[in-house]
């Protein structure tokens, strides 16, 4: 089994965003011009042996670039494969719990994601605490974003120290799952993630031959490391990004953990899921 973390099912309104131009330039590709069938992406997971992925809505302040109700009637296309992470406007912190609510015990969505660089906002920010103890309440990690930015905002939003270990100090019972590694501050966020039992990482937006040393130590001398695969698709598909996989030198376990069973366990993904 393989499961996907950070996926994406674009819209056209959020692959041609003007602060992605970076991203389809360094991949020598152009975003496309209509949408996407739900049918490719489900093609991709299978040409990479992925089982379950994990698809994200996408809210900035300028509003939704992929809304909830999207993804909603994209994982409806594909049940047994796709499902859903919410997004909120943070603007309006208690229309966000509302809607985080909804989008839990309505819609069956798997978790909350806010990136931070959109909102030029770190986790600690005020607005982000109702949401956390939300999070908290209804059972579901909440999924940002550690590192740099590849699209075209700053970058300090990502820092894993002080935010996400901050964060985790103020709200231990919150399972937080840090997407795109942490580069360069991958051994901030594998710190962070060793001292909090609630801290994951994911690897999205990284190709296995591009993880730093630091996470592949972790993973690979800690069976019980608390990594887990995501490839930040359509930008990376999973044949790609996991090019290489065997040369890590993981023992079966870290292994299993990294491809589903870290991932299983936080977003409460059953075997009969797939």
């Amino acid at each position: 089994m393989v499961i996907d973390a950070w996926m994406q099912h674009g819209t056209v309104r959020f692959l041609r965003h003007e602060m992605l131009d970076s991203l389809w330039r360094w991949l020598g590709r152009k975003p496309p011009a209509e949408e996407v069938p739900v049918a490719e992406t489900v093609a991709a997971m299978d040409a990479g042996g992925v089982d379950v992925g994990l698809i994200s809505a996408w809210y900035g302040p300028e509003g939704d670039l992929v809304s909830n109700e999207e993804v909603a009637s994209f994982v409806q296309q594909a049940p047994d494969r796709l499902m859903g992470i919410a997004s909120v406007d943070l603007r309006k912190p208690m229309e966000a719990v509302r809607e985080l609510r909804r989008c839990v015990r309505d819609l069956g969505f798997k978790g909350l994601r806010v990136v931070p660089w959109l909102w030029e906002a770190p986790p600690t920010d005020r607005r982000y605490y109702p949401l956390f103890a939300e999070c908290v309440e209804l059972g579901v990690p909440f999924c940002t974003q550690v590192g740099h930015t590849g699209p075209l905002r700053p970058s300090e939003t990502g820092r894993p120290i002080p935010y996400i270990d901050q964060v985790a100090l103020d709200f231990p019972e919150l399972v937080i799952v840090g997407g795109h590694i942490g580069y360069p501050w991958t051994e901030e966020m594998v710190a962070v993630c060793r001292k909090h039992p609630n801290v994951y990482i994911d690897t999205s937006a990284y190709t296995v031959r591009r993880y730093p040393p630091e996470l592949v130590r972790y993973m690979a001398e800690d069976r019980h490391h608390k990594v887990m695969f995501g490839t930040n698709y359509p930008m990376l598909t999973v044949e790609r990004a996991l090019r290489g996989l065997d040369d890590l030198g993981l023992g079966e376990a870290a292994r299993e953990a990294f491809l589903s069973g870290n991932a299983a366990r936080v977003f409460r993904i059953q075997p009969s899921a797939t």
